[in-house]
């Protein structure tokens, strides 16, 4: 793993976020997107040992491109200066929830799991529906210590219980929800360390299967809208 190379050239994406600069440096960024992409089949193949479900999964099929959409953004900077990918079973889609990794320099990397996606009513519906009748189970799982140690649940969430379900239910905070993931931060140093990030990224991954097993088996038989 060459976490140097990836993080060189977002540094210089972040300081040169603009077409010409990009295109006259085609060749970092093929050399760096491929540091990316062998760090993500190393981690299908560390993942696989606990979730066999993602092993056939090629890594330039779950990588995001660096190309923002600033239509409706008033920041214009045509690039996200980060390489990201969502291992899972049907690949980068983001359901069913997987393993999700975001490098970017600075600070802002992380590992992610479960429902980042806050736009499919019916995802949302599905998961609040089922925490709803399986509370315990949910509550078992985000109350572990391990896992409080480790994690938060965040997402985007309404300020009240929405109608239909009960205010006073002991899972009502979560139910406010509209999406449901978690954030491992990693510093640059980390990802710098090729020998231990990748074995650390993977019992950090581990540690979050238990979350996302809950909601995949939420979202069973969700279908993504059509395009």
């Amino acid at each position: 793993m060459d976490g140097k190379k990836m993080l060189t050239y977002l540094e210089h994406l972040k300081e040169n976020n603009n077409r010409e600069w990009y295109h006259a440096h085609k060749q970092e960024f093929q050399e760096a997107n491929r540091a990316f992409e062998a760090l993500i089949q190393e981690l299908i193949v560390r993942i696989g040992t606990f979730d066999k479900s993602v092993l056939h999964n090629e890594p330039k099929n779950l990588t995001f491109k660096l190309v923002r959409d600033t239509r409706f953004s008033h920041d214009k900077s045509p690039y996200n200066p980060s390489f990201r990918a969502h291992i899972s079973a049907r690949g980068k889609l983001p359901v069913p929830v997987g393993y999700y990794l975001m490098i970017t320099p600075g600070g802002g990397s992380f590992l992610g799991g479960g429902l980042f996606a806050d736009m499919f009513k019916d995802a949302t519906a599905m998961v609040r529906n089922y925490i709803a009748a399986n509370g315990s189970a949910w509550e078992e799982i985000v109350q572990a210590p391990d896992f409080q140690k480790a994690f938060t649940v965040q997402g985007t969430a309404l300020k009240h219980v929405p109608a239909g379900f009960d205010r006073e239910h002991p899972q009502a905070a979560y139910l406010k929800f509209k999406s449901w993931y978690l954030e491992y931060p990693v510093s640059d140093e980390q990802i710098m360390d090729g020998e231990t990030f990748v074995p650390q990224a993977a019992k950090i991954f581990e540690a979050m299967k238990p979350f996302n097993d809950y909601l995949n088996r939420a979202l069973e038989g969700f279908q993504m809208p059509a395009r």
